[in-house]
């Protein structure tokens, strides 16, 4: 489904597990550029 995100922003806070994740995979493979937050450096570069 093209949901017309290329190119736009988007923060997606708990985003390193869970729904926070799965939300930014989706994001991402509709071409949003996004913005994600953990709760440690470990979790972000994983």
């Amino acid at each position: 489904m093209e949901l017309g995100l290329t190119a736009k922003q988007a923060l997606v806070t708990g985003s390193t597990a869970g729904i926070g994740f799965a939300t930014v995979r989706s994001l991402l493979r509709e071409g949003a550029q996004v913005t994600l937050n953990g709760r440690t450096q470990a979790r972000v570069d994983a």
